[in-house]
C-alpha cells in the first residue's frame, strides 16, 4: 500500500470511529516539520488559531488567512510561532448523507497536505526578510487537524475549549470571511437565550479575525467597514447583542484576487494545472490532479 493510500485508509477509519462515537470534537492528527525543534510540540499553546472550513478543497486564500493570523498572533502576544497552534477544523455533521463533491476522508488528506505546504512558508512576511528567515515549520509551529459534528461557531469554540486538548487559558483566534460575520450576528441562528447566551462565552475566550471579502455580492471594503461600525452604533444592541463584542472583532484585508473553492473545482474539472497552481498550494494541487477530484462535479 502506498504512503498516500495508507493515510487515506487511516483517515477513513478515524472518520468512521469519530462519527460512531459521542464526542463533538477530536484532533485526528498533528502535522509538524521534520526540521522543527527537538521534542514533541507543546500541548499548551498560548494562542490557538482556528481555521474552520469545508476544505473542499483548501485554497491559497485559506493559506493567506492562516499565515497572516499566525504571524499576527505571535507578534501580539510576543510569542514564537512554536507558542501558537493552528487548528484546521472540518465539520462532518452530515454523516447520513454522502458529502459532495469530495468525500470527507479525501478532504482530511488535503488538510494534511495543506498543513505541510503552510509549514514551508517563512516566518517573516516581508519579501527581503523572508529569504533569510526560517519557515514556520522550522520555527516550531505545529498544525492540529480536527473534526467536529457541530454546525455553529460558538458551539465549536466551546467544544474545543472543553475537550481537554488545550489549556483552559488558551486564547482562541477564530478565522472567518465577511459573509460568516453576517451570519454570526444574525439572531435567527440562535434559540432560547438569543445572542447573549450563545456569544457571551465565545467572546470571553475568542477573538474573530474576519477577512474582508469584496465582490460576490458583499460590497466593497468601505461597506464592510461601515457594517461593523453600524453594529457598534446600535444595530447589534437592537438584535439583542452587546456592543463590546465589536472590540473582539478584527477586520483584515483579503488578497488581491478572490479565490473560491468553486473556482478551484472548475479548474480541476478541466484538469487545468496552470490555473490550479495559482489557486491552491502545490501538494494540494498535485493531489487534486492525481486523484482526479471534482472531474464529475
Amino acid at each position: 500500500m502506498s504512503g498516500r493510500q495508507t493515510f487515506l485508509k487511516r483517515f477513513a477509519d478515524q472518520l468512521a470511529a469519530f462519527q460512531a462515537g459521542t464526542n463533538a470534537f477530536t484532533v485526528f492528527t498533528q502535522v509538524a516539520a521534520a526540521s522543527a525543534p527537538a521534542g514533541p510540540p507543546s500541548t499548551r499553546p498560548g494562542t490557538l488559531v482556528v481555521l474552520d472550513s469545508s476544505f473542499n478543497p483548501p485554497t491559497r486564500a485559506h493559506l493567506r488567512m492562516a499565515t497572516s493570523a499566525i504571524r499576527s498572533a505571535a507578534q501580539a502576544r510576543d510569542h514564537a510561532p512554536a507558542d501558537v497552534r493552528l487548528l484546521l477544523l472540518l465539520a462532518v455533521n452530515n454523516a447520513d448523507k454522502a458529502p459532495k463533491p469530495a468525500a470527507f476522508h479525501l478532504r482530511m488528506e488535503m488538510m494534511r497536505l495543506f498543513a505541510l505546504d503552510l509549514l514551508n512558508h517563512p516566518v517573516g512576511e516581508d519579501e527581503a526578510e523572508a529569504k533569510a528567515a526560517p519557515t514556520l515549520g522550522e520555527a516550531g509551529l505545529a498544525v492540529d487537524l480536527g473534526l467536529t459534528t457541530l454546525p455553529y461557531f460558538h458551539d465549536k469554540s466551546r467544544a474545543i475549549a472543553e475537550s481537554g486538548v488545550y489549556e483552559e487559558e488558551c486564547k482562541q483566534v477564530v478565522l472567518a470571511g465577511y459573509d460568516t460575520l453576517i451570519r454570526i450576528f444574525n439572531p435567527k441562528y440562535y434559540g432560547e437565550g438569543g445572542l447573549r447566551a450563545a456569544l457571551d462565552p465565545l467572546f470571553a475566550r475568542a477573538r474573530l479575525r474576519i477577512t474582508m471579502r469584496t465582490g460576490d455580492g458583499w460590497g466593497g471594503r468601505q461597506e464592510q467597514v461601515e457594517y461593523l461600525q453600524s453594529l457598534r452604533t446600535g444595530r447589534l444592541a437592537e438584535a439583542g447583542g452587546r456592543v463590546e463584542w465589536c472590540d473582539r472583532v478584527d477586520l483584515v484585508e483579503g488578497g488581491p484576487k478572490v479565490v473560491s473553492s468553486t473556482k478551484v473545482r472548475e479548474a480541476a474539472k478541466q484538469a487545468d494545472a496552470g490555473t490550479l497552481d495559482a489557486l491552491v498550494s502545490s501538494r494540494v494541487g498535485s493531489f487534486v490532479l492525481e486523484e482526479k477530484l471534482y472531474r464529475g462535479s
